[in-house]
């Protein structure tokens, strides 16, 4: 693996040396850097041109400037652009920003993606697969600049209205109700009377809810209590348990409700925790969750501790979540009011010179967050939908799939350990392209919600004829290419032990 990893390296570096001189010696040709000094008539022009040469090494042939800025790249050092500011940090303050929205877009994208892609492999040619492709399509269709619009009108500005008087109107209730019981009567498997029973139960129970939560305004002060955590979390790690190990293995079930369990009851003594909390803070109460759940998996998974202790994992920082949401939640209604009333953002990655504790810094970045990774959830989820639906269709049809079967195993051991494992291999190629070609290429939807991310300052560059920072631009995206595509190499060895890397 060590010289696996070692070799990949190296060939890796030398396709991103070569790729980083073609772009060089592009961008060099691209244009005139001193075309706004040469069109000025002031007596600094001259002068000011002079400085710019001089510190962009214009004076030198492009072979020559590329090794001084390679020279300078081993030394941590990118150069700087027109102005005379250093790269370096600009590069650091875009890539953060660009992180925050890539990171949470893709593994929000690849896991609705893939997991509706399976369920549509698994009911092939039902209501359900013909409704998806065609969303699917349809998502795949549109342009994310209309997307993006879109959004701005209805999840921001209308939603913004709405939330003055928080009251859900009776039409949108039955509607909302009807699509619910048509998703739940499509993901049935079963004949007419199930689906229809099927659509009934989803239909009553969304239009039940919805009500409650209209009647209670629970928009204008939301929050998910003791309870809702505690009867979530469970059936959460209940259903993972029966999904990972079956009904007949009940090792893995204890660890994962006595997981599950630990953490809602400390829903109470939490609060006292949390109401003065930090990153820090909260990546600690993580970390100790792990812990926890580890020693849990162990005492109780018995034979099956190799299944019992991620379930359990899995299951205790599941109801963290959700506290940590319920306390986010919380904090709502303080911040609806310190940004008056308009908490859905439509622009930038911040309210500019807000402050409050962490909870409300929080809310304001989630809120932030919300537009643009919608965006690229909804135009990327197509091709997460389809390629994992077209991987696990292949995969249901392989002869040791039948064999699996007819050997009389269970069908959740069919699908969980021999076909999803084996459907995932050329699944995991798509999301590390996925997430390198997001995190270099959100140009556009970075353009429009002003998100002052790696897009933005690639287009400022390109704009202005800036060398040095369309560099920096293409070393962090060549450089995520090729990380993402190494660890999609190693992760084949996982999924397939067949795969040797030696």
């Amino acid at each position: 693996m060590l010289a696996f990893i070692a070799r990949r390296l190296a060939i890796s570096c030398l396709v991103l040396l070569a790729a980083t001189f073609i772009m060089f010696v592009l961008v060099a040709l691209s244009g005139d850097p001193l075309a706004d000094l040469r069109e000025q008539s002031t007596p600094q022009a001259q002068a000011q041109m002079a400085a710019r040469t001089a510190a962009m090494r214009l004076d030198v042939p492009v072979p020559v400037r590329y090794l001084g800025w390679l020279g300078d790249l081993l030394h941590g050092n990118l150069g700087v652009d027109k102005s005379g500011n250093p790269v370096s940090a600009q590069l650091a303050q875009a890539t953060a920003a660009t992180l925050q929205l890539v990171i949470v877009a893709t593994l929000l994208g690849a896991f609705i993606g893939v997991t509706i892609g399976i369920i549509s492999a698994l009911r092939q040619y039902s209501s359900f697969d013909h409704g998806i492709t065609f969303a699917a399509f349809v998502c795949f269709s549109l342009p994310v600049f209309w997307v993006a619009t879109m959004l701005k009108q209805y999840v921001a500005i209308e939603f913004n209205d709405w939330l003055r008087d928080p009251v859900i109107p009776t039409w949108v209730i039955l509607a909302a109700a009807v699509f619910a019981g048509l998703v739940w009567a499509s993901i049935y498997n079963g004949g007419r009377r199930g689906k229809l029973i099927a659509f009934g139960i989803g239909l009553v129970v969304t239009a039940v809810i919805l009500y409650a939560l209209s009647a209670s305004r629970w928009f204008a002060d939301p929050g998910l209590g003791f309870p809702f955590v505690l009867v979530v979390s469970l059936a959460a790690a209940a259903g993972v348990a029966v999904l990972v190990s079956g009904w007949e293995n009940l090792q893995p079930m204890y660890a994962a409700l006595a997981a599950a369990g630990v953490g809602a009851l400390l829903y109470y003594p939490l609060q006292q925790v949390l109401s003065d909390a930090n990153m820090l803070s909260i990546l600690g109460l993580g970390l100790l969750t792990i812990v926890v759940s580890w020693v849990l998996g162990h005492m109780l998974g018995g034979l099956l501790r190799r299944q019992a202790i991620p379930v359990a994992i899995f299951s205790g920082l599941l109801t963290g979540g959700l506290i940590f949401f319920d306390r986010l939640l919380q904090a709502w209604g303080g911040y609806v009011t310190s940004v008056r009333g308009r908490p859905v953002a439509t622009i930038g990655s911040e309210t500019p010179n807000y402050t409050g504790d962490f909870w409300n810094v929080s809310l304001d970045a989630s809120m932030h967050l919300l537009l643009p990774t919608l965006a690229l959830i909804l135009i990327g989820l197509a091709g997460h939908s389809r390629y994992s639906r077209a991987s696990m269709l292949e995969v249901m049809n392989h002869d040791y799939v039948r064999t699996a079967r007819a050997k009389g195993l269970p069908e959740r051991t069919v699908i969980i350990k021999h076909a999803f494992r084996n459907g995932m291999i050329p699944i995991t190629t798509i999301l590390a392209l996925d997430f390198a070609g997001v995190f270099s290429g959100a140009v556009v939807t970075e353009h429009v919600f002003g998100w002052r991310g790696l897009g933005e300052m690639f287009n400022k560059a390109l704009k202005a004829v800036d060398p040095m920072p369309i560099m920096g631009f293409f070393l962090v995206a060549g450089a995520a290419i090729v990380i993402w595509n190494m660890i999609a190499d190693i992760a084949y060895a996982y999924l397939d032990p067949r795969i040797r890397l030696s």
